[in-house]
């Protein structure tokens, strides 16, 4: 299998995820493409080496560290529990049960970290993400909740690294792996990244998703004021507002019922880390069979990473910012997360697809895509057709 040899290969071949890490190290800005994907475009000259040494689309492994236990699945980790955040508030406002928030409030009250590097709503457009620093407990509780649309949060990462304080980071698992990579090129990462906390990631679905549910609502993007994708319960709705005072609300499984509508990009479907084997910290929904049977109080799975990960989710537990509702297996979280299941056991398959219809795939190791091969000739013809009907093609913004 050969590899991407430039960002414009990486996007050409659709394995582009616009996490923003090109936009944060070379001569390139993070750009709506007409299909609603944020894209590098280059803005002036300069090398690429950096860049593809950790672009999510160019390489992918996990983080390096041995830990307690091993799973063909969900990979090394030190422990896996059910946990919510204490404040009812937040784990009533945050998607699912606010863990990541909490997380986030810890290291700020604790002064573990200066700020947390995430991204939220955009104020101005309220549909669409940027990336922000949050110094203070307060402003993550204002920025909290998932954004399923495009987020290139490693836009950032200059900005927070330059800052020269101790820091974390909330994103997606593609971005921690990104992360991971560059670490071994610049040593400011290893001296100021304190926490690298992710969720679960079910696929980021492009900005037309949300765009197509302002067009059912009959509500144009300039009217929007709010555009939130969960929360205010578990799974909580999406709901509307704009400049006229009027409210819309859809169900999440209104929202997320037909996934051939989720508009998920390709890198997603080719994602060989959805389960943060990169991070510190993952957080996942923890619904049986992966489908809510209603509201409920709100419920997170919590996997430690790493001895990072591990010793910051008992401090939290023991600051009282997170309560434990008792360990899990990995087996459970596979009855949780079917997909993620057959997705990771049908990789291998889709990336010999990809290069026998002679496209670059990402390098990648550690991950036992080997191992869980079944050898699905079935996803293999079926993706190697669909690269070369031109489905995965996608153009460089210029």
């Amino acid at each position: 299998m050969r590899h991407p040899n430039s960002v414009k290969e990486v996007v050409e071949n659709g394995l582009c995820i616009g996490c923003g890490l090109c936009a944060a190290l070379g001569p390139f800005e993070m750009t709506y493409t007409e299909e609603g994907r944020l894209r590098p475009k280059r803005i002036g000259p300069g090398e690429e080496t950096t860049i593809l040494a950790a672009c999510p689309g160019a390489v992918a492994a996990p983080n390096q560290e041995k830990a307690a236990f091993e799973d063909p699945i969900w990979g090394s980790y030190h422990s896996i529990e059910q946990a919510w955040a204490r404040d009812p508030d937040l784990r009533f406002r945050a998607s699912t049960g606010g863990v990541l928030t909490a997380l986030s409030q810890h290291l700020l009250r604790s002064g573990q970290a200066r700020f947390i590097l995430h991204c939220a709503a955009d104020p101005e457009q309220p549909l669409r993400s940027r990336w922000v620093l949050s110094e203070t407990p307060e402003e993550v509780s204002a920025r909290a909740g998932s954004r399923y649309g495009p987020t290139d949060t490693l836009a950032g990462l200059e900005a927070a690294l330059r800052r020269a304080e101790p820091f974390a980071i909330v994103a997606k698992p593609c971005d921690a792996g990104a992360v991971r990579a560059y670490a071994r090129q610049d040593p400011r990462v290893e001296r100021y990244l304190v926490a690298l906390l992710v969720m679960v990631c079910g696929g980021a679905s492009d900005l037309g998703k949300s765009q197509a549910l302002l067009q059912d609502l009959r509500v144009s993007e300039e009217a929007v004021t709010l555009f939130r994708y969960r929360g205010y319960g578990n799974p909580g709705p999406t709901r509307v507002e704009t400049r006229s005072g009027e409210a819309f609300e859809v169900s999440y499984q209104e929202m997320w019922a037909d996934e051939s509508g989720w508009r998920v990009q390709t890198r997603c479907k080719l994602c060989p880390d959805a389960l943060g084997e990169a991070a510190d910290l993952a957080a996942a929904d923890i619904w049986p069979g992966a489908e809510p049977a209603g509201e409920d109080a709100g419920f997170n799975g919590v996997i430690t990473r790493t001895a990072a990960g591990e010793a910051l989710f008992r401090e939290a537990l023991a600051a009282g910012a997170l309560v434990s509702g008792g360990t899990m297996t990995a087996e459970a979280m596979s009855d949780t997360q079917p997909h993620q299941v057959r997705k990771k056991r049908a990789m291998a398959a889709r990336l010999r697809g990809m290069a026998a219809a002679g496209s670059p795939v990402y390098a990648h190791q550690d991950l036992r895509l080997a191992e869980l091969d079944g050898g699905d000739l079935a996803e293999e013809e079926g993706t190697k057709q669909r690269v070369l009907s031109g489905r995965f093609r996608e153009r460089m913004p210029e």
